[in-house]
């Protein structure tokens, strides 16, 4: 397995703009695509992240990984206060294995 493709819902709204400012190694060009790319670099991955809540990940090696990046963004977005909830579930389906 080279690359773990999975998507997820964290089941709230986020805040790109806010998100683009407050996260670190984040890429937001709204004119030119819809989500947040977000480089995470421990756990290394990569997050598509929309406005409705949901992601995508990319990079992962394998399951844990995938587990780790996951709950590591969910714990990010609640801290950051770029969720309008203070509680964010996250679920993810969909892997894709390459």
């Amino acid at each position: 397995i080279v690359n773990i493709v999975a998507s997820g819902d964290l089941h709230t709204y986020i805040d790109l703009n806010m998100a683009a400012v407050v996260m670190e190694n984040v890429m937001y060009e709204p004119e030119v695509f819809p989500g947040v790319i977000y480089r995470m670099l421990d756990p290394k991955t990569v997050f598509l992240i929309f406005s409705t809540g949901k992601v995508v990940c990319t990079g992962a090696k394998n399951k844990k990984i995938v587990r780790d990046a996951f709950l590591k963004l969910n714990h990010e977005v609640r801290e950051l206060g770029v969720t309008k909830k203070s509680k964010v579930n996250n679920d993810y389906q969909d892997i894709s294995f390459i």
